[in-house]
């Protein structure tokens, strides 16, 4: 009832002042704000905490989300079922969390913005990482509090063994001030929180060597480091995100298109795509013909197809001008540290966890130390009682009941009511001789944990020792490799920064289809295996080229009519291992009798170098690098080639070495290239080596100053062998040579010569596609005069056709039944195989 005498007189801007003050802090501790030390704001602790009361477990079985949902807002969380629900979606999302915390069974949304399906349709379970949070929380490691309405107990932050508030990020506005932590490598920041560990005076310089940046889900590229450096220095930055995107040519269409296979974080497929549509629609964005979303199961594929003659970086920096494809995201690192607000830089937010785990540690060892010396208690007086069994039983006997007994027991031994009432209840079982031992026994384990747990206690080293123990369980459980690509540079990207750096192997067939794959693809084996199939080509095709090169270098294909063509290696399309390869002919304007005969890798244009071609009738030339930096799509004239006469092979030279020609009936010739002018591109070229009969020019090779160097000769029966390059003596220019192989029908004529060294690695390819990789230094070391030994087992009418030296090592891996076809064909070999 309203009277005069309770009414309080108050002002109104102070009133509004101390309520407005008291809803912010509200709202800034209790909703908005992750804590520094678990990295959750208080709804993700209090679903983590839900599931683990529930026994929501990893390894049981699923739950309806609305059942997880029903037991937090009744119990902990006293706001609307759809903001917890909400929550769940997102902790389950894996391109929402860098490392997802619940293990979701059902529709939980996509990348395109579509919603996740009703909380009574999903179901949900821990993920196995969120019992990481939680460990050691029955210890009494953290506090609890009471709940909303005082009935039960939640915890105020969870133990927590890794930093999730950088592993995950969070994301938040309060009043007055938000939040916005992107998400890292889990990895890399147990890396650094190790290295502080380690050496607490660490720089922030060297802790970004083992923190460089965050790494988000969707993966993508962070242009520039400044302003991860600002971030991690100051808390607040604003760093560069982009898509990742690479061209490719249309099977379809022979138009080139544009493939976007990563976006920036928690940009919308959907919506990008809308946007980028409503671009061309509008003209902001001419060039592209056809925009399709190829994306599946297996990951994210945007098609933007676009006309002929476009350039492709042109559009590519226009979607990223115009688009959600380059996006930024301003760092904020604000979280809840002892109770306030505050701005952190990557060191507090590591020494801040680093603080946490100590607490952690300590009370755990506090816990069990005091779980330990209660136990130690009691078999103590188990012990005595045991020592002086007879008596305590005849007290017991005599006793009227069993109070009366546990007070003769204190009185007579001294024992504690703990003690007494465990002697009272201990089963007449545990007096036979072997549960004896075990009581024993016991006692002598838990008194060395007491031991232990004190050392630990005592020991500020001994704490530290045991968090950096479980961070690196955590580290080889649960990392993986990072996702986000850091370039270090912000100008705008090239479609190289596109392209991961890594040596292809290229492969072109008889019939004009290439592609290229991954070195790695190929495992190495002993000579004499068998290989293993690297290409199908069609019916009556075989593999005719097989060459190495860096996906970011220019590529000089040169042909059998004397014209070379420009290409860079990224542009060549990707197949699998077994895939024929996509027709050249798409590449390239050739003519229809003209064929690839040469891919040649070049780095960069530079002034001092040249390119040596040589043709089958023993002409060769040198030109200057230079005169083929600016070709036309057309192709232009490498040199001029005589009626009859086919280009054979073009190598990059300094102008200073040896070349070597070989034939295909085994001869050789070796003369310095300073007896070759340097010509122009039109020029015909001068004779390097007068040739017999039919024989004709099959390989050019040059020669370094490296005296360790020597040739491998390989004949297309699977034979071939290794001779030191001292052996060839330099000659004239344009003589016959001398025999650098034997042929005979027996190992055939020659189809390759590779001037290699003992940590050179070779791939052999056949007629019928097959591959097989091999080390140098499984070749044997012979002289010139010889016929070689087996290199390769073929099958009947197999035929080698073509020889790559490769740059990647690898471990051999050797094939036991590889190896006894090795020994067997060696045994096998007829006289006079080798002399």
């Amino acid at each position: 009832m309203h009277t005069e005498e309770n009414k309080v007189t108050v002002n109104i801007e102070d009133e509004m002042r101390k309520s407005y003050m008291d809803y912010a802090m509200s709202v800034i501790v209790g909703r908005a704000l992750p804590d520094v030390r678990d990295g959750l704001k208080p709804v993700h602790r209090r679903i983590l905490y839900a599931m683990h009361d529930l026994g929501n477990d990893f390894n049981k079985p699923y739950k309806k989300s609305a059942r997880v949902v029903g037991d937090v807002i009744g119990k902990y969380h006293p706001h609307g079922d759809s903001a917890v629900y909400d929550t769940i979606v997102r902790m389950a999302q894996d391109f929402s969390m860098r490392h997802p915390l619940v293990d979701g069974q059902g529709n939980f949304g996509s990348i395109d913005g579509d919603n996740a399906a009703a909380m009574r349709y999903t179901e949900i379970r821990m993920d196995k990482l969120s019992h990481e949070l939680l460990t050691d929380i029955e210890k009494e490691t953290v506090d609890f509090g009471p709940n909303y309405d005082d009935s039960l107990e939640e915890p105020l932050v969870l133990p927590c063994k890794f930093p999730n508030l950088l592993v995950n990020g969070s994301e938040g506005i309060a009043v007055g001030m938000s939040t916005k932590i992107p998400p890292h490598n889990l990895g890399e920041v147990i890396d650094g929180l190790v290295a502080l560990i380690d050496d607490p005076r660490l720089s922030i310089e060297e802790l970004i060597e083992k923190v460089p940046g965050p790494d988000f889900p969707t993966a993508g590229f962070i242009n520039g480091k400044e302003g991860i450096c600002e971030a991690y220095s100051t808390g607040r930055g604003i760093i560069q995100m982009r898509a990742r995107a690479l061209v490719e040519v249309d099977r379809r269409s022979g138009r080139e298109a544009i493939i976007v296979t990563e976006i920036p974080y928690q940009v919308n497929k959907a919506k990008l795509i809308e946007k980028i549509a409503e671009l061309v629609k509008n003209k902001k964005i001419e060039g592209i013909s056809d925009l399709r979303d190829e994306s599946d199961r297996d990951g994210m594929r945007i098609v933007i197809e676009l006309k002929r003659d476009m350039v492709p970086g042109v559009i590519l920096n226009q979607l990223y001008k115009m688009t959600a494809m380059q996006s930024s995201f301003g760092i904020i690192m604000l979280a809840i540290v002892s109770g306030q607000p505050k701005i952190l830089t990557l060191r507090e937010v590591l020494d801040s966890f680093i603080d946490h785990r100590r607490e952690i540690v300590t009370r755990r060892c506090v816990f069990e130390l005091k779980k330990a010396e209660a136990r130690a208690h009691i078999l103590q007086g188990l012990k005595l009682a045991l020592d002086n069994l007879d008596e305590v039983i005849d007290i017991i006997k005599s006793s009227a009941n069993p109070a009366e007994a546990k007070m003769r027991l204190m009185e007579r031994f001294s024992f504690s009511d703990i003690q007494a009432q465990a002697i009272l209840d201990m089963r007449l079982h545990r007096l036979t001789g072997l549960e004896r031992d075990k009581i024993l026994e016991e006692l002598e384990q838990v008194l060395a944990q007491i031991k232990r747990l004190k050392e630990i206690l005592a020991s500020e080293v001994e704490i530290l020792k045991i968090i950096k123990t479980e961070l690196l369980e955590v580290k080889e459980k649960f990392a993986n490799p990072r996702r986000t690509e850091i370039i270090d540079r912000t100008a705008d990207l090239t479609l190289e920064d596109m392209i991961v750096e890594e040596d292809m192997v290229v492969t072109v067939t008889h019939g004009g289809y290439v592609k290229r794959n991954a070195v790695s693809l190929y495992r190495a084996q002993r000579r004499g295996g068998k290989g293993k199939s690297g290409i199908k080509p069609k019916e009556e095709d075989f593999v005719e080229n097989l060459f190495i090169a860096s996906t970011h270098s220019y590529i000089l294909i040169f042909t059998t009519l004397g014209k070379v063509y420009w290409l860079k290696v990224h542009e060549i399309p990707q197949g699998g291992r077994a895939s024929r390869g996509k027709a050249i002919v798409n590449l390239l304007n050739l003519a229809p009798e003209e064929k690839v005969t040469t891919i040649l890798p070049v780095k960069e244009f530079e002034e001092g170098k040249y390119i040596v071609t040589a043709t089958a009738k023993g002409v060769i030339k040198k030109t200057e690098l230079m005169a083929y930096s600016n070709p036309r799509a057309g192709g232009i004239i490498a040199l001029t080639i005589d009626e009859g006469d086919s280009l054979i092979e073009a190598r990059l030279t300094d102008g200073k070495r040896d070349l070597i020609l070989a034939t295909r009936n085994g001869k050789s010739i070796r003369f310095p290239e300073g007896n070759v002018r340097s010509m122009g591109r039109p020029a015909r070229g001068v004779r390097g080596m007068t040739l017999e009969g039919d024989d004709e020019v099959i390989g050019l090779q040059s020669v370094t100053e490296n005296t360790a160097l020597a040739l491998v000769t390989v004949t297309e029966n699977g034979y071939g062998k290794r001779t030191d390059i001292a052996e060839y003596r330099v000659q004239s220019r344009g003589g016959k040579g001398i025999i650098t192989i034997k042929t005979s029908e027996r190992n055939g004529k020659v189809v390759a010569i590779k001037m290699v060294d003992e940590d050179s690695d070779l791939m052999f390819i056949t007629d019928r596609g097959k591959l097989l990789r091999t080390k140098v230094n499984n070749i044997r070391s012979i002289g010139r005069n010889t016929q070689g030994v087996r290199m390769m087992v073929l099958e009947e009418d197999e035929l080698i056709v073509s020889v790559a030296k490769l740059a990647e090592k690898e471990e051999a891996e050797v094939d036991e039944t590889a190896a006894v076809e090795e020994a067997a064909e060696d045994q096998a070999a007829p006289d006079g195989a080798e002399e």
